[in-house]
C-alpha cells in the first residue's frame, strides 16, 4: 500500500523520500534504459519548442494565419509548458514521478495528434497549449528522477546529458522539421512535425511503465493554486501584448496589459509570501530559492534561453521567408550549430576544473560575437555561405560551454529534498526565456521587417544586435553565478 508522507510542521515542507530502489541496485542496462526512457520524453518536450519555427510558412500558406497567431502556435506551447512546471513537479512528488510522467506523455502524445489533425489557426492553438500542458506534468519528473536515482559520475553525467538535450533540442528542431516538412510523407507537409511524435510516444507510453522504477513512497505535498493562477496571469498580460500589439498596432490595451504585468508579479511575489507566512507550500519556495547560486543561475539560464529562442525564430523566418529557402535547406543550416552545441555540452567537463568559472562566461561572449557578425554578414540579403556556417558552429560551441555546464553545476548543488522544486524552477525559468525571447526578438525583427527583402535583412542585423547585446548581459550574470 502506498505510504502518504505529510510535511514536516516545523518547516512546513515535506519530507523526501529516498530513492524507490538505491542507485547500485540497478544493473547497467537498467539504469541506461530508464535514462533513455526519459531523456527521450525530455527530447520530445524540448523539440516541439523549436521544430515548428521551421514549418511556420508552410502553417501560413496551409491556414491563412496572421502573424501574431503563428507566434501564439509558436508561443502558446511554451506559455503552458512555463507556467505549470513547477506545479507539474509538486504533483511528481504527490502522486510519484512515474505516474506522471506517464499520464504527462500520454497527454503530450494526445495533442500531438490534435495539433497534426488540426483545421485552423485557433484548433492548432488551443491543441498547442494542450501539448505545454503534458510537457508540463512529464518533463519535471524527468530531472527529480534523475537526482533520485543516480549518485556520483553517473549523476554528473546524466545531469550533463540532460542539459545538452534541453538546449540541443531546440537546434535538432530545426533540423528535423526542415526534413519533415520538406519530405512531406503521403502528404503531410507541416503537419507531420506534430505527427512525429505519435509513433514515439506510443512506444514510450509501452516501456515507461516497464522500465522506470516503482516509487514506494509519495507525499501529500499542497497545491499553491493562488500562485499558479497569478503567475498565469501575469505570463500571459506581459507576453499577449507582445505577441499581438505589432500586428494591432499597439492598442491602448496592450499598453494597459503590459503595466498590468508588472502589477501582477508583484502581487505573486505577495502571495507567495502569504503561503509561506500561514505555513503553506508557496509555487517558489524560499528554502528551494536559497539553494547555493540557484536564483541567480536561474535568471542567467533565463535570460540566455531567451537570446537562443529568438534567434532560432528570427532566422528561421529570414531564412525562408527572406531568402527564399525551402524548409529542408533552412533546417540543415543549423546542423553545424547543433553539432558544435552538442560536442561542447557533453565534453565540456575534459576542461581543466580551474577554468570552468571562466569558460561558461567566455562562451556567452563567442556566442553574442557570431550572432552579432552572422547579423552583420547577412544584413544586406546575402546567401548563407561558409565563413556564416563556421559563425553559426561557433555560436553553438559558445553556447554548450554555458548553458550545459551552469545547469549541471548548480544542479550538483542542489539538496537532494529540494531536488523535485528546483527542478521546476529552473526548466520554469528556461521555458520562460523561450516565451518571451520568442515575443521579444521576434516582435522586434517582424516589426522591422518591411515589405522587401532588403528592409527585412536589415532587420536581421538590427535584432543581431540587440541579442549580442542580451547575451552579454547574460555573461555578466553567469561570471557571478559559476563563481
Amino acid at each position: 500500500m502506498t505510504q502518504i508522507l505529510s510535511p514536516d510542521p516545523a518547516t512546513a515542507s515535506p519530507v523526501v523520500a529516498p530513492p524507490a530502489a538505491p542507485p547500485a541496485a540497478y544493473g547497467a542496462r537498467r539504469t541506461l534504459a530508464i535514462l533513455t526512457v526519459i531523456l527521450t520524453g525530455q527530447f520530445m518536450a524540448v523539440l516541439d519548442s523549436s521544430i515548428v519555427n521551421v514549418a511556420i510558412p508552410s502553417i501560413r500558406d496551409s491556414l491563412h494565419t496572421s502573424g501574431a497567431a503563428l507566434q501564439l502556435i509558436v508561443a502558446g506551447y511554451v506559455i503552458a509548458y512555463a507556467v505549470l512546471l513547477v506545479t507539474g513537479a509538486r504533483l511528481g512528488d504527490r502522486f510519484t514521478q512515474r505516474r506522471m510522467f506517464i499520464a504527462g506523455l500520454a497527454l503530450f502524445t494526445a495533442a500531438s495528434l490534435a495539433c497534426g489533425l488540426a483545421w485552423n489557426e485557433t484548433a492548432l492553438i488551443v491543441f498547442r497549449f494542450a501539448q505545454g500542458v503534458g510537457a508540463a506534468a512529464m518533463v519535471p519528473q524527468i530531472m527529480t528522477l534523475i537526482q533520485r536515482n543516480f549518485t556520483g559520475h553517473a549523476r554528473a553525467k546524466a545531469l550533463s546529458v540532460y542539459s545538452a538535450i534541453i538546449s540541443g533540442g531546440m537546434v535538432a528542431g530545426q533540423v528535423l522539421g526542415g526534413l519533415i516538412v520538406s519530405a512531406d510523407l503521403w502528404g503531410s507537409g507541416w503537419r507531420g512535425v506534430f505527427l512525429v511524435n505519435v509513433p514515439i510516444g506510443v512506444v514510450l507510453l509501452v516501456l515507461a511503465p516497464r522500465i522506470l522504477p516503482t516509487a514506494t513512497q509519495r507525499f501529500d505535498r499542497n497545491l499553491d493554486l493562488s500562485g499558479l493562477t497569478m503567475l498565469t496571469a501575469a505570463v500571459l498580460a506581459l507576453v499577449l501584448p507582445l505577441v499581438l500589439g505589432p500586428e494591432l498596432d499597439w492598442p491602448v490595451w496592450s499598453w494597459i496589459s503590459l503595466g498590468a504585468c508588472v502589477i501582477g508579479f508583484a502581487v505573486f511575489v505577495g502571495i507567495e509570501r502569504s503561503v509561506a507566512a500561514r505555513g503553506g507550500e508557496p509555487l517558489f519556495s524560499h528554502r528551494v530559492l536559497a539553494a547555493p547560486g540557484l536564483l541567480l543561475a536561474a535568471a542567467t539560464l533565463f535570460v540566455i534561453m531567451a537570446t537562443f529562442g529568438g534567434w532560432m525564430f528570427v532566422m528561421a523566418i529570414h531564412l525562408q521567408s527572406t531568402l527564399g529557402y525551402s524548409a529542408l535547406h533552412a533546417g540543415l543550416l543549423f546542423i553545424p550549430m547543433g553539432v558544435t552545441f552538442a560536442l561542447a555540452s557533453l565534453n565540456w567537463e575534459r576542461i581543466p576544473n580551474r577554468l570552468h568559472t571562466s569558460m561558461i562566461p567566455l562562451g556567452l561572449v563567442l556566442a553574442a560575437a557570431s550572432m552579432v557578425a552572422i547579423g552583420a554578414l547577412l544584413r544586406n540579403g546575402a546567401d548563407v555561405g561558409e565563413l556564416v556556417l563556421v559563425l553559426l558552429a561557433i555560436c553553438g560551441m559558445g553556447n554548450g560551454l554555458a548553458f550545459s555546464p551552469l545547469m549541471t553545476r548548480t544542479l550538483a548543488k542542489v539538496p537532494m529534498n529540494l531536488a523535485a522544486d528546483a527542478s521546476g524552477i529552473l526548466v520554469t525559468n528556461v521555458q520562460l526565456g523561450i516565451v518571451v525571447g520568442i515575443a521579444s526578438f521576434g516582435t522586434l525583427f517582424l516589426g522591422l521587417a518591411g515589405s522587401t527583402t532588403l528592409s527585412a535583412a536589415h532587420a536581421l542585423g538590427g535584432t543581431a544586435i540587440a541579442e549580442g547585446v542580451t547575451v552579454l548581459l547574460a555573461a555578466g550574470l553567469s561570471a557571478r553565478a559559476a563563481r
